[in-house]
């Protein structure tokens, strides 16, 4: 394979396998996981444009390692790393949650206009804490709470409001022990919600749309969330489109996950979400899903939001959003295949028996094959 050496290289891993088992040296380890694959897809980029891809077998990568300028062998070498490269457990109070399968996050709104199930309990704390509570005995690892919906066209949320939504359920989740995040863009709200014994702090904006909102995680040294949006410092939503979805996503996500960790984050505590759904057409969505795997590039946990999203009901005849659990159940299988650690959903039972069938497939192959 040959290009400029300005060209800048990125490393997808594709072609999956059952099992390692009997191909020593030929197939790699996605993210320390439960998935193993056998080839990247070896991507150059220049302009701002694909200029080369080709597909190179795990078993090739070292010698076409030396084929190259330093400088790109070396990227190469480093994303490689990262895409096998075990990730760290996160620490949510006294429970630590292990990141070598996927785990399912349940979403609580404790809103009265989400997209999804806005109003649900009429702003009752007791309820909507109960219903978190079941998530968890239903298997969810993870309970997300937001105060303001996302969705487009939502008002803002005075903090002050968000917090009086939020903190009397998160105080009543934490007594029962239930790893909490706090889904929210207000440094308030995340000094009020981790206060109140929240654990991770999950940003659609990055911790780009509050001025104080990476001082606030650093002082914390609590796990963060960072999604992409197009305009993070305004909206969630909006944004004029991309040529390549997949590598712009992974550019700004890189460049962030930076801005962040110089801020004083640790980098250890840090997640990334290619937030599906955000400012994205269908044709960009789709290839986001498509090509998930690319993020282990950034060595970091993998979180997935694609649950009730209007991507379903653009591929099935406009589906409402309670008539969504089967697509939103193929998205999570998707992202489980791709090594997604976080699988962030509204319907926790059913995602959580999808994702144990999963787990039992993947564990057959680790045995073996008959001889």
């Amino acid at each position: 394979m040959t290009f400029s050496p300005s060209a800048r290289l990125y490393l997808r891993p594709v072609a999956p396998v059952d099992s390692p088992i009997g191909y020593d040296g030929q197939v790699a380890r996605l993210a320390g996981g439960l998935s193993w694959f056998a080839a990247y897809e070896l991507i150059a980029v220049e302009g701002g444009r694909r200029v080369a891809q080709q597909l190179v077998p795990v078993e090739r990568l070292p010698g076409l390692l030396t084929q190259l300028p330093d400088a790109q062998a070396e990227r190469l070498r480093t994303l490689a790393a990262a895409i096998s490269a075990p990730r760290p457990v996160i620490r949510a109070g006294e429970r630590t949650l292990r990141l070598d399968q996927p785990l399912v996050a349940g979403i609580l709104n404790v809103t009265p206009d989400s997209f999804s199930d806005g109003g649900k309990h009429s702003g009752d704390a007791e309820a909507i804490a109960q219903a978190g509570f079941d998530m968890g005995v239903a298997g969810a690892s993870l309970v997300d709470v937001g105060g303001e919906s996302t969705r487009p066209g939502a008002e803002a949320v005075w903090e002050g409001d968000e917090i009086k939504r939020v903190v009397p359920v998160i105080e009543r989740l934490a007594k029962s022990g239930v790893p909490v995040s706090i889904d929210t863009r207000k440094a308030a709200v995340m000094e009020a919600a981790l206060a109140a014994g929240a654990h991770i702090v999950n940003d659609v904006a990055a911790l780009a749309y509050d001025p104080r909102a990476v001082e606030v995680v650093a002082s914390a040294g609590c796990p963060v969330i960072l999604m992409h949006s197009p305009d993070p410092a305004q909206s969630p939503h909006g944004g004029a489109g991309y040529r390549d979805p997949l590598i712009e996503v992974f550019d700004w996500l890189e460049v962030r996950v930076d801005a962040v960790v110089a801020g004083g984050v640790q980098r250890s505590n840090i997640a990334i979400d290619p937030g599906i759904g955000f400012g994205k057409s269908l044709a960009d969505n789709l290839a986001l899903m498509n090509g998930l795997t690319l993020f282990h590039g950034l060595g970091l946990p993998i979180m997935l939001g694609a649950s009730r999203k209007r991507l379903i009901g653009a591929l099935d005849h406009e589906a409402a959003v309670e008539r969504r659990l089967g697509g939103s159940l193929a998205l999570a299988l998707k992202g489980a295949d791709a090594g997604c650690q976080l699988l962030r959903v509204h319907d926790v039972p059913e995602t959580v028996q999808a994702v144990r069938v999963w787990r039992g497939m993947k564990d057959h192959g680790l045995v073996g094959q008959p001889r």
